[in-house]
């Protein structure tokens, strides 16, 4: 049996190498990342929600009321740029970050994954790519036309 030829479309597979470790702010987003669970900072005081954690609330400076939140994944992107010169010898060009609006507000600064050609205000969905050390973490793909 022979292995599949790889897909010949640029970007259309992400490999994560490392990230920043989970401090005391990031460790509840990491653990819910580790099980595929996208969440987003939550503020109990006025119901501000935020990314990525800050342990003060953008809204009202509550820093007592913070927690996650499981989102549904889903969002549009805002704003996007196709990378052609890597800033690491290890990352592999050309490659699109973007800023995706999630359904439940915040932005997501984030990979896309499945092309090049992407339009603003298209809507994309959460995948996951699995970390060396364990963790997993998140990246947006197309929502096929017929789930839109």
């Amino acid at each position: 049996m022979t292995d599949p030829a790889p897909d010949p479309t640029p970007n259309s597979v992400f490999v994560p190498g490392t990230a920043s470790p989970a401090d005391d702010l990031t460790q509840a987003w990491w653990d819910a990342a580790t099980e595929r669970r996208l969440t987003v900072e939550t503020c109990a005081a006025c119901g501000n929600r935020q990314h990525p954690p800050r342990g003060v609330c953008t809204a009202c400076s509550s820093t007592e009321h913070l927690g996650q939140a499981d989102v549904a994944g889903t969002g549009t992107i805002d704003s996007f740029t196709v990378v052609h010169r890597a800033p690491r010898a290890d990352l592999e060009v050309p490659y699109v970050l973007a800023r995706v609006r999630l359904g439940e507000g915040p932005v997501l600064l984030t990979r896309l994954v499945g092309g090049l050609e992407w339009r603003i205000g298209q809507p994309v969905t959460v995948a996951w790519a699995d970390l060396p050390d364990g963790r997993a973490l998140p990246y947006f793909t197309r929502i096929p036309d017929s789930q839109t």
